[in-house]
């Protein structure tokens, strides 16, 4: 049963941007200072280490946010002092005591993300639903509220089913009903339920056929085989490859946001794709892409949904405090204890057309009372496991991450 659940809807890193004058049709760029740069470096490391965690401990299919838990973790870093403060800017990658360009980093992604194409629907919000017997410290309000334009609103925890309705009908609409609800009970002992919502909904910029879809075969890990539908197309992509794997970006709508296929070469796994990447290493995967390859490209159609408990993770990551009796939320609220749980669900549907996602990164805090070549064609099959990620085109940013198995 989900319990005591703060709650973060979805998709990676929050940077810092400004849009200049572009093509009303084509992408719109984040232009970015050397600061911001480094600003997205630390957000894409903080995500690889965080997929580095989610892989090590799942054999099967997963699909996480790494953005969406940033949001969750800068709502909570806001109500943190002390030590506990600096160790979730740590983890986040930041320099300790830097809460103010966390942030400014979140207010960036808010104000300009949704609009970078007009064809691609993006849609960010913030609630922080609190314990009315409890006390929300003013400064902790106007601050998130300035931030992330979060809604903060005061419940009567002791009326469950009151307050489920209104977290829960939150999420859906948050996420266009793809996260129907995120919690299954309320507690009189939770100081608040925080939530952070990343809804992404984009069309392929070159839609599969759905005529070319048919059953192939697909290599399992294990060596097993097994037939799966495959979607087909030729044509050119952005495309590289390096000794671990081959990399194709999939545009969606006006090439703002794309999917990155991260296919292991032989005698590789995703695991092993997983570890060889960090900041530097996915920016020269990205310098490195030749925008006119012809490809041969297989990929399933797929659902995922996936959900993980991270009180562990976040702890070795650098952060143990947030979790226990040492823990500093007094600018949060006198009331404010220490985190119960962070958790994550979400949710991916990728067919012919293109790709909806959503995901709930979920807290709960407790209260007081408780080089160029002759064009050739590239065969890129997906017919054995690999990495993906939803991905903002100009800075490389990472919105989502997932690995499809075949089980």
């Amino acid at each position: 049963m989900k319990k005591f659940i703060i709650v973060a809807l979805m998709m990676s890193f929050p940077f810092f941007w400004s849009c200049g004058a572009q093509n009303s049709d084509g992408p719109k760029r984040i232009e970015l200072d050397d600061a911001e740069k480094a600003y997205v470096d630390a957000g894409n490391d903080f995500a690889f280490r965080f997929l580095a965690r989610i892989d090590e401990n799942e054999k099967a299919d997963w699909f996480v946010s790494p953005v969406s838990l940033q949001f969750l973790l800068g709502l909570v870093l806001d109500g943190a002092a002390g030590e506990t403060e600096d160790e979730i800017c740590q983890t986040l990658g930041y320099p300790a005591g830097q809460s103010e360009a966390v942030d400014a980093y979140c207010r960036k992604m808010l104000s300009s993300l949704p609009g970078l194409d007009k064809k691609t629907k993006l849609s960010l919000a913030n609630a922080i639903f609190f314990n009315q017997q409890m006390k929300i410290q003013p400064p902790y309000k106007k601050r998130v509220e300035k931030a992330y334009d979060a809604e903060v609103e005061s419940l009567d925890f002791s009326q469950k089913q009151a307050s489920l309705r209104i977290i829960n009908g939150w999420c859906s609409r948050q996420t266009n009903g793809l996260i129907p609800a995120v919690l299954d009970d309320v507690s009189p002992d939770m100081f608040a339920y925080l939530l952070n919502a990343l809804y992404f909904k984009g069309s392929w910029m070159y839609p599969f056929k759905k005529r070319y879809t048919e059953d192939r075969t697909f290599t399992l890990e294990s060596g097993q085989e097994k037939e799966i539908p495959m979607m087909a197309k030729e044509r050119k992509f952005s495309y590289t490859e390096n000794d671990a794997c081959q990399v194709v970006r999939l545009p969606y709508g006006n090439g703002a946001y794309s999917m990155i296929v991260l296919l292991p070469k032989k005698g590789y796994t995703v695991s092993e794709v997983i570890k060889t990447l960090d900041a530097e290493s996915w920016k020269a995967l990205r310098n490195s892409m030749s925008s006119r390859t012809p490809v041969d490209l297989w990929l399933p159609p797929f659902e995922s949904k996936y959900h993980v408990k991270l009180n562990d993770i976040l702890c070795d990551m650098g952060m143990p405090r947030s979790f226990g009796p040492m823990a500093d939320f007094k600018p949060m609220s006198p009331d404010a204890l220490w985190l119960s749980f962070v958790q994550q669900d979400a949710v991916i549907k990728v067919d012919e057309e293109g790709t909806e996602a959503a995901a709930i990164t979920s807290a709960g805090m407790l209260g007081a009372t408780a080089v160029a070549e002759p064009p050739r064609i590239i065969i890129f099959h997906c017919d054995h496991p690999f990495l993906y990620l939803i991905t903002e085109s100009s800075t490389g940013a990472i919105l989502f991450a997932g690995k499809f198995t075949g089980k």
